[in-house]
This record gives C-alpha cells, sequence and structure tokens, in this order.
C-alpha cells in the first residue's frame, strides 16, 4: 500500500479559540487502484487524539464529505475522509453513483480491503492515538462503517447516518469489537421496517452494544443540506434531525473515548 501526500489546503481559520482546521489529500493504494483521500485536523491543537474515518456518501469524496471532515476536526479529532472508488470518482450523476456503488458492494473483497486501508491511514497519522479510533458514515458510507464494525475492525466505535442495515453477512458473535451507534429516518423508505428489524434482531443477536436513534419526519439523506438536488424521490434534508444526530454522534463519542 502506497501513500503519497499532496498539497495542504487550508479549509478554515477560526478565530474563537484559534482554531486552525486544515486538510491534506492524501493518495494511497490498495491493490492497483490508487484512491485519494483527505486528512484533516486542528493544527492549534498539540499532542495525539482520537481519530475518525468518514466514509462518503455514494457521490465519492465530495464537498460534503469534506465539510463533515473539517466538523470533527473543529470538535477537536483527527478526520479521514475515505475514498471507496479511486482517485477522481466523484459524481453527480445518480446513475453512475449507482453504478459505482453496486460495483463496490458486489465485490467483498475489495470493499473489506479499501474500508480497511482507509481505517490504517488514520491510525498511522502523526496526530492520532491509534488506540482511540472510530468510524462515520452516509448513505453508502453508513454502510461502509457498519460493515467495518462486521470485520472486527480494532475501533471503538461506528456510526451510521441514513445508511444501508444489511451487511453482506451476519454480524458474529464474539467478532465485533465496536460500540453501534445508527442514526436513522423515521420515515426513510430506503430501508423497510422489515430491514430495521432484521438489523436490530443481528446486533443481538451478535451481542453488540447499539444504540438506535430514529428521527420523526426525516427521509433518507437527511444530513445532507443539497441532498434534494439529486431529484431522487424520498431524500430530503430535515434540520432538525441533521442537529439531533450530529448530538448523538458526540454523546456517542464521548463515550467510547473517555
Amino acid at each position: 500500500m502506497k501513500r503519497v501526500w499532496l498539497g495542504l489546503v487550508c479549509l478554515v481559520v477560526a478565530s474563537a479559540g484559534f482554531a486552525a482546521i486544515q486538510s491534506d489529500k492524501v493518495e494511497y493504494k490498495v491493490g492497483s487502484v490508487t484512491l485519494q483521500g483527505m486528512i484533516v485536523r486542528d493544527t492549534s491543537k498539540q499532542g495525539k487524539r482520537p481519530g475518525v474515518v468518514v466514509f462518503p456518501e455514494w457521490w465519492g469524496v465530495n464537498d460534503y464529505a469534506k465539510r463533515r471532515g473539517a466538523d470533527l476536526a473543529k470538535l477537536g479529532y483527527v478526520a479521514f475522509v475515505a475514498d471507496p472508488y479511486g482517485k477522481d470518482k466523484i459524481t453527480t450523476d445518480a446513475k453512475q453513483a449507482g453504478a459505482w456503488a453496486g460495483e463496490l458492494k458486489g465485490d467483498p473483497k475489495v470493499k473489506v480491503a479499501r474500508i480497511e486501508a482507509a481505517l490504517e491511514e488514520l491510525k498511522k497519522d502523526k496526530d492520532v492515538d491509534p488506540t482511540k479510533v472510530a468510524a462515520i458514515g452516509y448513505c453508502l458510507g453508513g454502510y461502509l462503517a457498519l460493515e467495518l464494525a462486521r470485520t472486527g475492525a480494532d475501533v471503538k466505535g461506528v456510526v451510521s447516518f441514513h445508511g444501508s442495515l444489511k451487511g453482506a453477512t451476519n454480524a458474529e458473535k464474539g467478532k465485533v469489537k465496536a460500540k453501534v451507534l445508527v442514526c436513522h429516518g423515521a420515515d426513510d423508505t430506503f430501508e423497510s421496517p422489515e430491514e430495521v428489524e432484521g438489523f436490530k434482531k443481528e446486533m443481538a443477536a451478535a451481542g453488540i452494544s447499539m444504540q438506535f436513534e430514529s428521527y420523526p419526519g426525516a427521509v433518507h439523506s437527511f444530513t445532507n443540506p443539497d441532498s434534494a438536488k439529486a431529484g431522487i424521490k424520498g431524500v430530503a434534508y430535515n434540520e432538525a434531525a441533521d442537529k439531533k444526530s450530529w448530538a448523538d454522534m458526540q454523546k456517542f463519542f464521548a463515550e467510547i473515548f473517555k
């Protein structure tokens, strides 16, 4: 696996608290495929701190995914925005995004290799405490965060925001180390009541510590203010659910990183 640091990109310099949020593009390889993620940190902080992998929506490493990385850096974490597809594979076309997501989900070995590689990129960062890491994800990324937990990866916790719940295989009892938080839209038509119930049973059967938060009135992709631009039925932003789920994530992190 090869890693190449690219140019520094300054995202935010905030006067309050002298926070300096900045990012670096990071190239890394999985097999023959070059991926390009982004590491985001507050350079005003010193010493090692918890790290969080961010798995993006099915569009790829777009501005929304990068913004979430910056949001985490503002909270004091080091964030690594993971590339699920390959360098420059970013789109606004739902058909293309669906094709890429389908290819990734259809090849379990490639999928697992890429999500594990993202975790390793985060863990080896100079500012990250490798014993205190987590992963979050949105839509496809929520699914990937849950799949990372199912692999038995050494992470404290994972958070899925409006992600697909059914994995390639069910979690195995005694294998999963991570605690799980699922942030779900109560009116999300992309996940049937049967799938939700099946997921809860899977987590219980595997003995996983899991919190399932369901937000009234929220549909799929409720955290993304630009979600409606895609023109997909059943997809819309919900400000209340967005803010509440982010607060729920912070409480979850406070618990797993204490």
